[in-house]
């Protein structure tokens, strides 16, 4: 397996260039948590999560089934029995992080650790393979068989023989959602709508791993929602390989998206809905006419749309340039102080410099809201595997370095507009006597912060008047004449 060498080659070594703190914001650099409970039960496991939010969803679920099955969840590898790697396998930077993870723990497993089972993207993706060079991992876990998971880990405790590769069809049908330990602060939660992926763009390997496009019935969907806002949710994030397509595979049931936004608004407790992973070809009248009028649709859309370049989209397999901005146009004119997130590819096979410069343009001209860059990572089993074309890493690193620096200005010029404004913030935690929270055009973990100094409760929602940036977080204070009894401020 080509990317395991290479990583061995890379695993410690620190990157060449050193980014500011802002420029961090905008590489989309994956994520990981390590998640815990209290319960005192003999089973110790700790769980390491990488990469998107539906690779969360999925973590959530595990340990939600582990927990109900008498495992006590550690918040540390030092902590535990055994431990379980929940990868991630989209690109190169996702592989040799997840594999950095996976070593970590067989270091783990030679000191006091019973047992490491490596789950999620890359297992699914690579477990016959990963297998055969890492021997250490007692077991790789696919998604049709994550309900096997405690019974693995149970043979691992007694000391029996688990089977090593467990890794069933890519097409899994969805399973129970309702019992999840959440790994996101109370109040906020991501709710999965649908699975998989049925589009054949050239650069991804999605559909191969996580299979094809599959939406969660209405009213499991419903249900699960209701669920978390009885638990303290007040804002609900949904999120799918190709969010806006749910419910177009529905062979009897008519309703999509917009109704089912519609229902979750009827919701008394929940205050934000948000909108991620938005593919651009289905954006109906109504849909958008649903996000434009619902209260508690907050106005930030994520798209990604991967570039501008008609001649570099066609090799991509994405919409063109002239629908995109024709879509762009009818969301600005439809949805007031919409806020506009995308991702780019920088140095796709056969980019040229003009084609590069057309996107510096593009982005230029809609000044996103929010926007993130990726570097081309070539990818088995895609079409672009196999283009001529291929770019070095050296110019794949430069087209992205202009382009955090262009989005970097954009920024910090919308940022500043924001001093002396009043917007709703949602707070998320409380941290050495200030406030941490968001504002709508802020999702959670990927975007911005607002710093807040006073003591306020998370899951709250206030009013906070800007007094000014770093260029890409905010800092405010609770406007007056609002007053909350114990409010505190910095000494």
């Amino acid at each position: 397996m080509a990317f395991l060498v290479k990583i061995h080659y890379n695993y410690g070594q620190k990157s060449q260039k050193q980014l500011s703190s802002h420029q961090k914001k905008f590489y989309c650099p994956n994520t990981y948590r390590i998640i815990m409970s209290k319960r005192d039960q003999d089973r110790k496991v700790a769980l390491v999560s990488l990469g998107c939010p539906k690779n969360t969803v999925d973590a959530e679920v595990l340990l939600g089934n582990l927990k109900s099955k008498g495992f006590q969840i550690v918040d540390k590898m030092e902590k535990a029995d055994a431990v379980i790697i929940n990868t991630c396998g989209f690109i190169e930077d996702a592989k040799r992080e997840s594999l950095s993870f996976i070593f970590k723990a067989l270091d783990g497993k030679k000191k006091h650790l019973k047992g490491v089972v490596v789950t999620g993207c890359l297992a699914q993706r690579y477990a016959q393979e990963l297998a055969e060079k890492i021997p250490q991992v007692d077991a790789f876990v696919g998604f049709e068989s994550y309900p096997n998971v405690a019974h693995t880990l149970n043979q691992i405790f007694s000391k029996q023989e688990a089977n090593r590769v467990q890794v069933g069809e890519a097409t899994v049908p969805f399973q129970s959602e309702y019992i999840r330990h959440s790994l996101t602060p109370k109040h906020s939660a991501y709710l999965r709508v649908a699975e998989g992926c049925n589009h054949e763009c050239s650069f991804c390997s999605i559909p191969s791993f996580r299979g094809r496009f599959r939406s969660k019935p209405f009213e499991s969907v419903m249900e699960e929602a209701k669920i978390l806002v009885q638990s303290g949710v007040c804002e609900l994030n949904i999120i799918a390989e190709d969010t806006n397509q749910y419910g177009m595979d529905f062979s009897r049931d008519k309703r999509r998206l917009a109704d089912l936004l519609y229902q979750l608004a009827d919701l008394s407790s929940l205050k934000w809905i948000r909108l991620l992973y938005c593919y651009p070809s289905y954006f109906s009248p109504a849909l958008i006419r649903a996000i434009a009028e619902i209260p508690k649709v907050v106005k930030y859309i994520d798209i990604p749309l991967q570039h501008a370049s008609d001649r570099v989209l066609r090799r991509m397999n994405r919409p063109g340039s002239q629908y995109t901005r024709q879509l762009l146009n009818q969301l600005k004119e439809n949805i007031p102080e919409l806020c506009l997130r995308s991702t780019f590819i920088c140095g796709f096979p056969g980019e040229t410099e003009d084609d590069h410069q057309e996107l510096v343009r593009f982005i230029k001209e809609w000044g996103f809201c929010r926007a993130g860059f990726f570097t081309y990572s070539l990818e088995e089993n895609t079409s672009a595997y196999s283009m001529d074309g291929h770019i070095s890493d050296q110019v794949k690193q430069a087209r992205k370095d202009e382009l955090v620096s262009l989005q970097q200005s954009i920024q910090e010029s919308l940022a500043t507009k924001w001093i002396g404004k009043k917007m709703n913030v949602l707070i998320d935690k409380v941290e050495k006597g200030y406030s941490k929270g968001r504002a709508y055009f802020d999702a959670p973990e990927i975007d911005g912060v607002v710093y807040v100094l006073h003591r306020l409760s998370p899951g709250r929602i206030y009013p906070i008047e800007i007094l000014g940036t770093n260029g890409w977080d905010l800092y405010g204070q609770v406007s007056s004449p609002f007053y909350e009894e114990s409010l505190g401020t910095i000494q």
